[in-house]
């Protein structure tokens, strides 16, 4: 009689879980299907430092009408360098890389890393691509004519930088990189343009490029990656010399100053960026200012517009939207020029643009982009912020 009984009770569950199982929508399973995909690729919300390096890694589509469809991976690793440090933010290591079916390709590898209880800090950066792009010419109103020469390029950079704390919040440091870029099958849309000549006599086939970066800091963040609050001052000076090997010699000032607001009235962060970029002496077209591209001045393509100096400035408003989701507004303005003097008197390029944010790892955000400019406009899937 028991065995009855229990083989009737195991029945009755066993028909529960089926009609449970059977009530399910076809986005209840999509759902479980894909949160199970997301824990499979690290993409847990969570940072475990027990872990060692704790990574996500998320693939993804593009296109672009120079590289055509192809596939994005980016991934992110957190850890901690000293595990007994429980007050200093995680280190990380971000690999992006892509193919496309047209044969480009391009990997790209960045490190940072805070030791001692963050006394020190150490930032390596590297790049190799080979990718068909585009060369408009330099200064606002080349880029304004849209006259291009479309070309292939193969880069080769890397660069390493040390900081050490001095005050609080305060760093000093020292630095160097070096570029390598090779220019081959040049195709010119419209040879009767006169500026074509002009710019292709500054186009050669390859560059190098090699300089000592000096570098001072405040830096109050509370978490670079994604910061809700603090603010980033960074000046930094490098000199490009032919002593390094450097086919041209010239100096440049770059300037960054980020704010970070968690303000009472909104939920959320609002973030505002100002970059100022001048360019000193013999500087080679490869290594002018860009404007553009999926961190400045979204909405533009990179390198559509570039001269001796730059200044951008964009100010957007980080929204929580529930749970691990969240949304990006944005607005921005750039301008170019040839002298430093002269920098806000050319055109102004603008752009606004809304973004959603998804997050991977704790307080690391998936981010896919839309930007819109001067009749242009931008798709952007990257891991971490703009800014």
């Amino acid at each position: 009689m028991k065995n009855t009984l229990a083989l009737l009770l195991a029945a009755t569950c066993s028909l529960s879980v089926y009609a449970e199982e059977k009530e399910l929508t076809t986005y209840e399973r999509y759902q479980a299907w894909l949160n199970q995909m997301l824990l499979e690729l690290g993409a847990d919300g969570q940072f475990n430092p027990d872990k060692g390096v704790d990574w996500s890694v998320m693939p993804g589509p593009f296109y672009t009408p120079e590289k055509k469809f192809g596939i994005g991976v980016s991934a992110v690793g957190l850890y901690k360098p000293d595990l007994a440090d429980t007050v200093t933010q995680p280190s990380s290591v971000t690999i992006n890389g892509f193919g496309s079916i047209n044969g480009a390709y391009g990997l790209s590898f960045s490190n940072t890393n805070y030791l001692s209880h963050d006394k020190y800090r150490l930032f390596i950066d590297a790049e190799i691509m080979d990718s068909p792009d585009v060369f408009y010419g330099v200064g606002m109103n080349a880029g304004l004519n849209n006259d291009r020469v479309d070309y292939t390029r193969r880069t080769y950079a890397a660069s390493v930088k040390g900081l050490l704390q001095v005050m609080q919040y305060t760093y000093v440091g020292l630095g160097f990189e070096f570029s390598k870029n090779e220019a081959s099958d040049a195709e010119i849309e419209d040879p009767q343009n006169p500026w074509v000549g002009q710019s292709l006599a500054g186009f050669p086939d390859q560059q190098f490029s090699a300089g000592v970066t000096m570098s001072l800091a405040y830096d109050s963040r509370d978490f670079a990656l994604n910061a809700s609050q603090g603010r980033l001052v960074k000046l930094d000076y490098t000199h490009f010399s032919a002593s390094l090997g450097s086919d041209h010699e010239f100096d440049r000032v770059a300037v960054n100053y980020s704010d970070y607001y968690s303000p009472d009235l909104l939920d959320g962060v609002i973030a505002w960026q100002a970059l100022l970029e001048a360019n000193f002496g013999d500087v080679s077209w490869d290594q002018m200012a860009l404007l553009g591209g999926g961190s400045a001045l979204r909405g533009y393509e990179q390198g559509h517009y570039r001269d001796r100096n730059m200044m951008i400035s964009q100010v957007e408003y980080r929204q929580p939207i529930g749970g691990r989701h969240g949304m990006v507004y944005w607005v921005g303005a750039g301008t170019l020029s040839d002298q430093l003097s002269e920098l806000g008197q050319e055109k102004w390029l603008t752009t606004v643009g809304v973004g959603y944010r998804f997050e991977i790892k704790q307080r690391v955000n998936l981010r896919l982009d839309m930007g819109f400019g001067n009749g242009e406009s931008g798709f952007y899937f990257a891991i971490n912020e703009a800014f």
